[in-house]
């Protein structure tokens, strides 16, 4: 099973969490997204260009984040059940807490990053996600380990990737519970070796 991703990206983060979560055995691919020759070959497996990207050993082609994760969590019984079977009321919570996370609190990161190519409107937009998404995560968060409580789950995939540049952009460490949280996060095997593979080009990106 094949793995593209670009280390730096959060949603290849969220992907690789998931994998290491579920101790599934796979080849990473590093795509450079920043190499448009590496972008143009890869277009041959995705057209789309767009990663992170699983292919299966019998060659089924998976793109998205929370697709790929579903996938693994469906197909793979090993390492840690990320969307709890049962409750379908919490299920459907845990999916709206997923895509918070990416298209509020993640994709508002990404403007804030890069702000000199973005209108103010934008930015103040963001600036307004994040607030928002701040202070609905800390409530969760309290009293509970991870997002959806003990149990570490798709959400907590989802959000800790951009919590790692929310630090430098729009700092959070007013809220207590969020903070403790990533801290917490940054003490997991699994985001270790997240960090461990992005590190080095972070570094030389002066990120």
């Amino acid at each position: 099973m094949k793995f593209y991703y670009y280390p730096i990206s959060t949603y290849s983060q969220k992907v690789l969490l998931a994998l290491y979560e579920k101790q599934v055995v796979f080849e990473p691919q590093l795509v450079n997204i920043l190499d448009s020759q590496q972008v143009e070959e890869f277009r041959v497996i995705y057209p789309l260009g767009k990663i992170p990207v699983l292919v299966t050993e019998n060659q089924q082609l998976i793109p998205e984040s929370t697709i790929i994760i579903e996938y693994l969590d469906s197909h793979f019984d090993s390492g840690t059940r990320l969307i709890p079977a049962g409750n379908s009321d919490e299920n459907r919570q845990l999916r709206l807490l997923d895509r918070i996370a990416d298209l509020y609190l993640n994709d508002s990161i990404v403007t804030l990053m890069f702000a000199q190519n973005c209108q103010q409107a934008e930015i103040d937009n963001a600036k307004r996600y994040l607030i928002y998404c701040y202070q609905q995560f800390n409530g969760l968060l309290e009293g509970n380990s991870w997002v959806m409580g003990q149990g570490f789950t798709l959400v907590d995939c989802a959000l800790i990737p951009p919590l790692l540049y929310a630090e430098r952009f729009m700092p959070f460490a007013d809220y207590e519970h969020l903070h403790s949280y990533f801290q917490r996060a940054q003490e997991r095997p699994s985001y270790q070796k997240v960090l461990a593979d992005a590190l080095p080009m972070l570094t030389s990106l002066g990120i």
